[in-house]
């Protein structure tokens, strides 16, 4: 039977269970570190058990908006990572609660402990004076993080894309029964993709102590892309013939709140806000090396990962060789 050897070190993840956290926790896995993933439902996180060997992962309840169960996550734990976030409130768990309050939970419990490297992944376009309250509270969790851990290290990536991502997965399955595709604001808007890999690279890099703390990087992919540019991708990728149709923003918030009501409304109006603004790489950011190539990380192409999962969305999946219908 397979045994834990190296040294040991051990590492909190929050919000291990998700999309990047599964694959936070394997890059992790990889590279010797003992796992507790801290999620609120520890029996819904056995997917992640054959990430690593036997016993080197192990799930643990935590809630947020419970300081003593953070603690106890976090106790012991030689670094600490938050990737918890979310793309539309549910209930208790608002932005406030999740984004800004729930990481200033985590980074004050991990300074308590001890930890000496605290990593916090945020988003590009975290602002405090952003119109949207998914942006204001990321800015908030990352002073939050900064706060209790001057040498913290925050992560801002840009869409993440992957096997289950909610951004490429969401239009290939409408694009399985809808005429049109929507193009919020007239699919202007400009994305940098990164792949969930080179992302949780990064996180594992930084829990090794390989990128100077007290930071913010921002991680994007090698493309730039617009909306439109995206759905047509999309297109390619499922061999899908549809119309892209423009829904202006005004269009797009009188729909958000036509199916606000609804249990897991496909549109936001604070995902419409987000929209108006460019979703890429600063300027900034490239000029100080705080990028993915700063960290020296060569990211993966869209063209290199979409085709390994999207093919599903074929009509007759990865041996689809008919013309887009």
């Amino acid at each position: 039977m397979a045994t834990i050897t190296g040294s040991g070190r051990l590492v909190t993840v929050f919000g291990g269970s998700g999309f990047l956290g599964r694959h936070v926790v394997r890059a992790l896995a990889r590279r010797g570190w003992r796992v507790r993933v801290a999620v609120r439902r520890p029996d819904l996180a056995g997917h992640l058990q054959p990430l690593g060997i036997v016993g080197q992962i192990h799930a643990v309840q935590a809630n947020l908006r419970y300081r003593g169960s953070v603690e106890r996550a976090v106790a012991g734990a030689d670094a600490v990572i938050n990737l918890v976030g979310i793309l539309a409130p549910s209930g208790a768990q608002t932005f406030d609660a999740v984004q800004a309050e729930g990481a200033r939970v985590v980074a004050d419990a991990a300074k308590a402990a001890g930890t000496t490297r605290f990593v916090h992944v945020s988003a590009i376009g975290a602002d405090p004076r952003s119109a949207s309250a998914y942006a204001r509270t990321k800015a908030a969790g990352e002073a939050a993080a900064f706060a209790a851990m001057p040498d913290a290290v925050v992560l801002r990536p840009s869409i993440v894309f992957g096997p289950e991502d909610d951004f490429f997965n969401r239009f290939a399955e409408m694009a399985r029964f809808a005429p049109a595709l929507p193009l919020i604001g007239g699919g202007r808007t400009r994305f940098q993709p990164v792949y969930v890999g080179d992302v949780a690279t990064a996180v594992a890099e930084a829990a090794d102590g390989r990128v100077p703390g007290g930071t913010v990087y921002e991680l994007g992919g090698p493309e730039v892309k617009s909306f439109r540019e995206l759905m047509e991708i999309v297109l390619k990728e499922t061999q899908r013939k549809r119309a892209l149709v423009n829904l202006p923003f005004g269009a797009a918030e009188a729909l958000a709140k036509l199916t606000a009501w609804l249990p897991g409304a496909p549109l936001t109006l604070d995902q419409v806000e987000l929209l108006k603004t460019d979703n890429v790489v600063s300027e900034d950011a490239i000029r100080d090396d705080r990028t993915l190539a700063g960290l020296g990380i060569e990211p993966h192409s869209l063209a290199a990962i979409l085709p390994t999962y999207l093919y599903r969305y074929m009509r007759h999946g990865q041996y689809d060789r008919h013309k887009p219908v």
